[in-house]
């Protein structure tokens, strides 16, 4: 489940406050969270829903695993199939397949050993003394991943049960392989996990917060009172998009393991989220990340007293605002097309015309450099770089889908109409 987020109000119900956390705020938000993930999961398909069928998926191959093996196989001992079942139920197919793999060889190893430090000890403190040392060493092999640790643990559970004949040992890896076979194919059959709805989900994010970045730096130099402490706070926001453009990137990669293992056959038991986004989306927006990271610092140069560039004027950065509150309207657009499928920017609404008046404005002021000090200058010709960088990427694309011949020769001219003013 998902937690808040929100800064935490200091609560005095019941008198339970001493200037600090109260823990019956704290069951409350916790309870508020709750709550909405249980609605978000009811509303329709989501993070919350994906969390609540593999949970509920676990569970029935855990009772799946049981009724085989207590049941149908009459063992007294059920344990090992329940276990391993429940724990192979992962994320995706693959992984799944491949923990189970891993698990097995962990079992293996620690049974095994466990009976064969058993047989030659002769008791039981000894024999744990001897191969717990052995199997947590060989819990970091990194064939094992993250499973070497069920090694140690399943040699813990075949000391304690007394049995370490060659049947008990064969009993005992033939239910952990029993477990591992119903675990992966109840992920496999039951829903399939399939990861793509989390690649558009960060993507839109990713857009919104980029266009919320840029306004609020366009609202900070239309407003006139930024300062270095404003444009250092713009620059952190600016690093935050980074960790979201990583979080693209990690939905991605599951989103590519998740179709492994899951063809055809298995892709028709469940319905596809559609209108997931190409790698390319990943891409434009890495480069969209990177131009407002060098827009922030510039301005971050900028508003440093001890460095030797300056900020334009306030006329310049006035119009820099509303080039950049354009661009930011553009981001918040593509956020939209990105999270619904559809496209809900209109490329006729004048914005482009809007952007290249704007751009020939602050094109005139680069050249008069005789009004400006050069160091002016130089910080408005960075900034308008990066302005066009961001158009090129946001933009632009939107623009010209369809009929990119058509706008690009209307483009050309009202540049050029621009230019010639």
């Amino acid at each position: 489940m998902t937690r808040v987020s929100k800064a935490v109000r200091q609560d005095v119900d019941d008198g339970a406050v001493t200037g600090g956390r109260s823990p019956v705020g704290a069951v409350r938000r916790e309870a508020q969270a709750v709550g909405r993930a249980v609605r978000s999961a009811w509303r329709g398909p989501g993070r919350e829903r994906d969390l609540l069928v593999q949970s509920l998926k676990a569970a029935a191959a855990a009772l799946l695993a049981w009724l085989v093996a207590r049941v149908w196989l009459d063992d007294p001992m059920a344990l090992m199939a329940p276990w391993v079942a429940l724990v192979l139920v992962q994320a995706t197919v693959y992984s799944s397949l491949r923990q189970a793999v891993q698990q097995l060889g962990a079992i293996c190893a620690g049974t095994l050993l466990a009976s064969a430090a058993q047989a030659a000890t002769g008791d039981t403190l000894v024999a744990l003394a001897v191969c717990l040392p052995v199997l947590m060493l060989l819990s970091n092999w990194s064939r094992f991943g993250d499973q070497g640790i069920y090694g140690a643990t399943t040699a813990v559970f075949t000391l304690a049960s007394g049995s370490v004949t060659a049947a008990a040992v064969g009993h005992r890896v033939g239910q952990a392989a029993l477990g591992a076979v119903i675990g992966v194919a109840v992920n496999a059959f039951v829903l399939p996990p399939i990861h793509l709805r989390d690649v558009r989900e960060n993507l839109a994010a990713l857009a919104r917060e980029a266009g919320d970045v840029l306004c609020a730096i366009a609202d900070g130099l239309r407003a006139e009172d930024w300062d270095a402490e404003t444009a250092t706070d713009w620059s952190r926001r600016s690093s935050v998009i980074e960790h979201r453009l990583q979080a693209v990137h990690s939905a991605r990669r599951w989103s590519r393991e998740s179709l492994r293992l899951t063809h055809r056959p298995l892709r028709a038991l469940r319905r596809l989220p559609t209108g997931v986004p190409p790698e390319a989306e990943d891409e434009r927006w890495s480069r969209v990340t990177g131009h407002i990271r060098a827009l922030t610092r510039t301005l971050e140069v900028a508003a440093d007293d001890g460095r030797s560039p300056q900020p334009p004027g306030a006329a310049e950065l006035r119009t820099y605002a509303d080039l950049l509150g354009l661009i930011a309207n553009a981001c918040h657009a593509e956020s939209g097309r990105l999270l619904h499928g559809a496209d809900t920017h209109d490329p006729q609404d004048g914005t482009e015309t809007a952007m290249w008046e704007l751009h020939g404005r602050l094109e005139s002021g680069l050249r008069e450099p005789v009004e400006r000090e050069a160091a002016r200058t130089t910080v408005l010709g960075s900034l308008l770089l990066q302005a066009e960088n961001l158009w090129a990427e946001v933009v632009t694309p939107a623009l010209h889908e369809g009929d990119a011949g058509h706008r690009g020769e209307g483009r050309a001219a009202e540049h050029q109409r621009v230019v010639s003013r």
